[in-house]
Order: C-alpha cells, then structure tokens, then sequence
C-alpha cells in the first residue's frame, strides 16, 4: 500500500487494498458497483457525446479524446471507456486495485495507463485532460477542497468533469450505510461516513468556484421489484454531476 498523504484517506485505502482481489466478483464486495455501472455508463457516455459533438453510431465515438477515471479502483469504468475509444488513463491511491486493474485489462486486450496516484500527483504534472472522471471517489477523500481544486487543474480548456457520489440526506443514511451495509450486507460496514457524503448544492459550488460551469444533475435510483439501477430525477441517494470547464 502507497502512502500517498493530501487527499487520501489512509483508513479508505486499506478498505479497499483488502478487497481488492473482489473487483471483477459482480457477486463480490464490489457488487454495488458492478449493479450501478450501466447507468453510470450511459450518463457519461450521453453527456461526453453531447459535449465534444461525436457520432453516436460510431462504435469509437471518443478517439482522439483523452480520459481520467480519478479513483477508477479495479477498473470497472476504465476499460468500458476504452472500448469506446478514449485513451483512458487510470489513477488509483491503492497500489492493490492498479495490479488487479492493470492484470485484467491485459487479459483483455486493452491499452489503459493505470498509474498509483492521486488527483494532486497527477495535476502537479501538468497533465490534462479532455474529460475527468470522479466516481463514488469523494465521499472518501480526507480534504474534498483540495480534490476538487485538483480536479479543476486536470480539465482541459472546453473539457468535461462528471462526477458520481451519495447525498447527505437522512434518507441516503437509511439506505447507503443502514440498508447496505447492515441489513443487505451489499457492502462491508464502515464502507461510509455519512458525515462526507455531499448534497448536489456543495457539489455544484465546489465545481463553479475553481471554474468548472455545472451542466447536468441526474439521480440514480434502485427499483427492489427489477433489482436494478437507473437514471433518475431522484437525488436523495445517489447522483451524478457533469460540469464543463470554460
């Protein structure tokens, strides 16, 4: 395990280097994940299609265009995200979770940078961006201003940030923590703080004080009777943000 300090929060890292080998296990730890990706997927696929003008016929409609996933774990985003043509870089604090990832995309053909970092290492080298990815990453970070200042540095001129994270509501602590981690067991305990997870209010203020022009705020909400995720006007639990720079 890295020590990489700033933003990262060691007690998070160690969760997560202890789950790691459970990344591609979609009935393992990371089950959520593997649950709420199509609809994760498709909201960032529409509003980078939207956004940089591409065809939405082309089975490669982003190359040419550059991606970070910021916390992409074992990769479960990144390599969707390749196969549609980006050139994805994969940034991860968890030296654990970039061998996993790093192994798997290798099994499957793909050319992805994953690198262990962080969003401050990262900026610091002056690299860019065209579209930034931050999914269920902020509720665990230790200083979420320097993350999303770092965040900022990483967009590209005219480029795109979309984010995904858990709303400080009463209801998402029944749900997220209560129900998922103590009742369905979907996630080990102490997976959350409710006290770090962020209402779409702070989110957007965040964004547009390092620049970064709030575009689209969409829920995700859980149907029990189909056992499955999807696009919402819902934003108590589960939201995404996508925001442009410029």
């Amino acid at each position: 395990m890295t020590d990489l300090g700033g933003t990262v929060d060691p007690r998070d890292i160690a969760r997560f280097a202890a789950q790691s080998d459970s990344w591609w296990d979609p009935e393992g730890s990371f089950a959520p994940l593997h649950k709420i990706n199509p609809p994760r997927l498709d909201f960032v696929r529409q509003q980078a299609l939207h956004h940089f003008g591409c065809d939405a016929r082309s089975l490669r409609p982003f190359t040419g265009h550059r991606l970070a996933d910021v916390g992409c774990g074992g990769g479960l985003v990144a390599e969707p995200m390749a196969r549609l043509g980006f050139a994805v870089t994969g940034i991860d604090a968890t030296a654990e979770s970039i061998a996993v990832a790093r192994d798997h995309a290798e099994a499957s053909g793909l050319a992805i940078d994953y690198r262990i970092g962080n969003v401050e290492t990262t900026a610091a080298a002056g690299e860019q961006f065209d579209i930034v990815l931050a999914l269920e990453i902020i509720e665990h970070v230790a200083d979420r201003d320097a993350f999303l200042a770092g965040i900022a540095r990483l967009v590209a001129p005219g480029g795109l940030f979309i984010g995904a994270t858990l709303n400080r509501t009463p209801l998402a602590f029944a749900t997220a923590i209560v129900g998922a981690e103590y009742i369905l067991r979907w996630l080990p305990r102490g997976t959350h703080d409710w006290r770090q997870f962020v209402r779409p209010s702070e989110f957007a203020l965040g964004l547009r004080r390092r620049g970064l022009r709030p575009l689209r705020l969409t829920g995700l909400s859980y149907d029990p009777l189909r056992a499955a995720w999807s696009l919402s006007q819902d934003l108590s639990v589960n939201y995404l943000i996508a925001a442009a720079a410029g």
